[in-house]
């Protein structure tokens, strides 16, 4: 039987920790986890596509994760790259738009060419955008709109009274990305990892002890089941509540 939420989390972020650990219980190289958490990536793209959600972002590669060792670190660059580039016939068929936020300037040649050449061809699809976050960190960013808006009032762009929320948001790596509504986290850590630390503002968290290989079609379902059963009050009282306070 089809899953049929009541409501959809218009972007659902995802936290995938766990893919050493899974290979190393199984007395596995940690890369080989790698390799396994790839194909679960294929699985809940698709499924997030198929469902309808508007935006997927992955963290696929922190800005922190450049400290690992330089051999695990050169083989998950291979296998971004040969992810994209097998990827691009999934996402065509499923109508994918493909982005990536980051540092991407600190990625391999070959892996910035296969961004921006998966980039360009999904470019004009209209349905879910996949991005994932490589050589991210959420601290940077924020760093980075504000030398980006510190150097527009230098050049008399804008005031400094300009500046609100919405100038903010509008120098993001991505301007036009919805706040998260949904943030995953696989491997049962209690911590959002410098992710997205602008649009988790109001996300409705759902972590599982779950290592990444093993997260399936099914615990996505219970997670946006979770998500329908949450109050999202956004920093407002329930009606109920406010019309009693009033009354009093």
């Amino acid at each position: 039987m089809d899953f049929l939420p009541t409501e959809l989390p218009r972007h659902i972020g995802i936290i995938m920790d766990g893919n050493g650990r899974w290979a190393q219980l199984r007395n596995k190289p940690r890369i080989w986890g790698h390799r396994m958490g790839v194909k679960t990536v294929d699985i809940i793209t698709s499924e997030c596509a198929r469902l309808g959600i508007q935006q997927l972002t992955l963290y696929a590669f922190s800005s922190e994760n450049w400290q690992r060792p330089g051999e695990e670190v050169t083989y998950l660059m291979s296998l971004l790259r040969r992810f994209l580039l097998t990827e691009l016939r999934k996402l065509q068929e499923n109508n994918i738009r493909f982005n990536a936020i980051g540092k991407l300037d600190r990625l391999p040649i070959r892996v910035q060419d296969a961004i921006e050449h998966v980039r360009d061809r999904t470019s004009h699809n209209t349905g879910m955008t996949l991005c994932l976050a490589l050589s991210y960190g959420g601290r940077l960013e924020i760093v980075d709109l504000a030398k980006a808006l510190a150097r527009k009032v230098i050049a008399g762009e804008i005031a400094i009274e300009d500046i609100d929320e919405t100038l903010c948001q509008a120098n993001l790596y991505q301007p036009d990305m919805p706040d998260l509504d949904l943030l995953i986290r696989t491997g049962g850590e209690m911590r959002i990892s410098n992710f997205l630390l602008w649009q988790v503002s109001y996300a409705e968290l759902w972590i599982t002890p779950l290592l990444w290989p093993d997260f399936t079609e099914q615990y996505l379902h219970q997670a946006i089941v979770d998500f329908n059963k949450r109050e999202r009050r956004f920093g407002k009282v329930p009606c109920q509540k406010a019309l009693a306070t009033t009354s009093v």
